[in-house]
């Protein structure tokens, strides 16, 4: 559509979502898309609201020249309402989001997973919290190829 939208979406946004949304977000400036899109993450839990993502997630992204201002929000009724697409990162991601989508009437959005775009088959996009540096960075490169496949689907 002239206008889609698009919600990144993980359990607590301060790791794995905020990589995916700024990632997101260059592709589509690189592109000179920003117009085209409106690009947001969000959780599906009330842990972290407020909070910046994590260190690692932006040293992970410094390191790759993206900065991000992103601050962790919950996903809202809205959003289901709004967002043409909302991306997820695991299975439970998906089965809280499919199961609050159900309580939306009017739900527009299609969740998937993002790792469903990935040209590697990589489906799961695994939480790197309780890792280190080289988990960040395989987050970065998965959501990477993710955005890549999916912004060439829907561009």
């Amino acid at each position: 559509s002239e206008n889609s939208l698009e919600s990144l979406v993980s359990i607590g946004n301060i790791c794995r979502s905020p990589i995916a949304e700024a990632v997101f977000r260059k592709l589509v400036t690189d592109e000179k898309l920003e117009h085209k899109w409106r690009t947001d993450s969000a959780a599906v839990s009330d842990w972290n609201v407020g909070r910046f993502p994590d260190s690692r997630a932006l040293n992970c992204l410094r390191n790759h020249g993206i900065e991000t201002a992103h601050k962790a929000r919950q996903i809202t009724k809205e959003d289901f309402q709004t967002f043409d697409h909302i991306l997820c990162m695991d299975e439970s991601n998906l089965r809280d989001l499919n199961r609050k989508s159900n309580q939306v009437k009017d739900c527009k959005a299609k969740i998937e997973l993002l790792g469903t775009y990935d040209p590697q088959k990589q489906l799961i996009i695994e939480d790197p919290y309780y890792g280190n540096e080289k988990d960040f960075e395989t987050v970065y490169e998965q959501c990477v190829r993710c955005c890549k496949a999916f912004l060439e689907k829907y561009h």
